[in-house]
This record gives C-alpha cells, sequence and structure tokens, in this order.
C-alpha cells in the first residue's frame, strides 16, 4: 500500500519467526511441568497435612492436656485427659466442660442447676448441634417460649418476668454448657430446698463458680452448669 513501509523477512534487526515446537518437545515440557506440581503438592502435603498437625497436636499436649483432649471431667470435679482417665480416686468421667447436658429430664430434677433449653435434636445431642432457626415472631418460637416461662416460674417459684433471656431460648449450638449468673440466681432457692441445704451455702457455690469476662471486656460472666452442679454434689458429700 502507498506510505506503508515493509521490512522483507530475514532483514538485519528483526527477528526471525519462532519456530513452532515438536510434538515430542511439547510432551516432555508438559512432563516436566507436570513432575514440578506434583513435587509441590508432595512438599505441601507433608508441611501442612503430616507436620503442622503433629506439630499443633504436640504443643497441645504438652502445653494444654486438659484442654486439648475435650476438657474432660470427672465426678469428683477434677480433670481427666481421657474417657479412661478416672484418676486415683476411681471418679469416672461424667462429662464435658465444653458440652452441656439435660439435668431437667433427669430423676431429680429439682436437685439440680438447669441449663439452656436445647434444640439439637431430643436435647443437647452433639450429633446434631443446631439451634431452632426460628424468627423472633415466629409463632411456635413464641408459644415455645410462653410456654417455657410459665412451666420454670413454677418450678422455681419465682414472677415468671424474673427469668431471663437464656432460660427461656436456646442457643445457636443448642450444647451451651452455660448460663447466666441471673439464671443460676432464679434456680438457688429451688435447689437449696430439695437438697435440706441453706441457700447462702448455695448462692456462695454459684459465686464461687461464675467466671467473669475473658480479658475482663470480653463475652458476659457466666457459670459452668455441670462444674456448678459437680460441686454442689461433692460439697454435700463432705457436708452430710
Amino acid at each position: 500500500m502507498p506510505g506503508t513501509l515493509t521490512t522483507p523477512a530475514g532483514v538485519p534487526g528483526r527477528p526471525a519467526p519462532l519456530a513452532r515446537p515438536s510434538a515430542s518437545a511439547g510432551a516432555a515440557s508438559l512432563f516436566r511441568q507436570t513432575l514440578a506440581g506434583l513435587r509441590v503438592l508432595l512438599v505441601l502435603t507433608v508441611l501442612l497435612g503430616v507436620a503442622y498437625p503433629l506439630a499443633v497436636w504436640g504443643v497441645g499436649q504438652l502445653a494444654l492436656p486438659w484442654q486439648a483432649n475435650g476438657s474432660l471431667v470427672r465426678s469428683d470435679g477434677t480433670h481427666a485427659t481421657s474417657l479412661a482417665d478416672t484418676g486415683a480416686d476411681g471418679a469416672p468421667v461424667v462429662g464435658s466442660a465444653l458440652i452441656g447436658q439435660d439435668f431437667a429430664a433427669t430423676d431429680d430434677a429439682e436437685r439440680w442447676f438447669h441449663g439452656r433449653p436445647s434444640a439439637a435434636g431430643d436435647g443437647y445431642d452433639t450429633l446434631a448441634s443446631a439451634g431452632t432457626n426460628l424468627g423472633p415472631l415466629n409463632p411456635e418460637l413464641v408459644a415455645s417460649i410462653d410456654e417455657r416461662r410459665a412451666a420454670l416460674a413454677d418450678l422455681n417459684g419465682v414472677d415468671p418476668a424474673s427469668l431471663p433471656a437464656d432460660a427461656l431460648t436456646a442457643s445457636a449450638s443448642g450444647l451451651d454448657p452455660q448460663i447466666s449468673p441471673a439464671y443460676a440466681a432464679v434456680q438457688v432457692a429451688r435447689v437449696a430446698e430439695a437438697r435440706g441445704l441453706d441457700e447462702a451455702v448455695v448462692a456462695d457455690l454459684v459465686a464461687q463458680h461464675t467466671a467473669g469476662r475473658d480479658l475482663g471486656v470480653l463475652g458476659e460472666p457466666r457459670v459452668n452448669v455441670l462444674e456448678l452442679n459437680l460441686a454442689l454434689e461433692n460439697s454435700e458429700k463432705m457436708n452430710p
């Protein structure tokens, strides 16, 4: 075309056309790249799939053996690191400090502090951890709260309006092991009467097993129900 500058092929200063690789050379390149990728996969698998988990497990077993093995608790209130770890006195493992139990379903329910309602399976089912997933205006949820309020007020001999939210609503996991100090306080008179104890003694045990906010600012004060009930039982055994 007029006005267009062209340079013929082979003129010095112009790169020569790239040669198209042969099929065998392409296959060799693909093999090398695949082999390199497999080596990276193998190294990362060993590091992240074997070495790292073993390192975390080892640090946990050395530094925090109780927490690393499920925070298990024996019947005497002491800590265990396995289900077979009965301790020197033979006290069996009765639960985990991380998993709630349905003390309200026992035959002598009035003698125990009760945890939150649970929507996990039939209640505190560790294989079906979940909340109700019902909205705050759902008629089914409103009806269940009203039913619980009436039943708990009657059981504990208190004003229905005094019951805190955690006494009436299930947690998101359905496995919460803790209740608020307010809900524990509501149950003090009932437990003390059922066990023939002074209310001040039971209230003191609640205070001893009330944990504050983490680092002073995170979360809310809480009472671990399993640990409180074990302390209550063992205190009664030591002071019949």
